[in-house]
């Protein structure tokens, strides 16, 4: 889907603005508040806004390690190894990886004892093969897309003359 730039500073808005009203959005932008709620649902439609709901912190509910698990898993298992990583509450992303394993998961957990727990349960999943463990000690830049939005506003804008 093409994201033009009026798009993107919708997206901007829900961004840096997230609690604020679709009329509101649409007195900032100096454009019909119809044009902003189409544009949003256009979006909402073509996946490029997926959600909006709170962001919530791991540490903030008891929480505060976080771990990057690889996992190794047996060819043709990969799909039955998904699914069962979906059973772990711990576990909050899971990706298929090229390089050294098959999938990476991010795993939030009370204490290293506890992380120990969820890794243990992680290696008895049948398919998974061995995992490899590395340990957040500091978020240095947290999850973000605003700058990310602002790069594809300034592709996507006009030229001025």
């Amino acid at each position: 889907m093409a994201v033009d730039a009026l798009d993107t500073r919708i997206l901007r808005l829900l961004i840096e603005q997230p609690r604020t009203s679709v009329r509101e959005y649409a007195r900032i932008l100096s454009i019909a508040r119809g044009t902003v709620q189409a544009r949003i649902d256009r979006l909402e439609r073509n996946g490029v806004i997926t959600g909006t709901g709170p962001v919530l912190s791991p540490a903030a509910l008891g929480h505060p390690v976080l771990a990057f698990v690889h996992l190794e898993v047996t060819q043709g298992h990969l799909d039955e190894v998904g699914e069962a990583l979906a059973a772990v509450p711990e576990i909050v992303e899971a990706f298929s990886t090229t390089g050294g394993g098959d999938l990476l998961t991010r795993v939030v957990a009370r204490d290293n004892g506890h992380l120990e727990d969820v890794i243990q349960q992680l290696i008895q999943l049948p398919g998974v093969v061995r995992t490899r463990t590395e340990v957040a000690l500091r978020e240095r830049v947290p999850h973000r897309l605003l700058p990310l939005v602002r790069s594809i506003g300034l592709a996507t804008a006009e030229p001025s003359n």
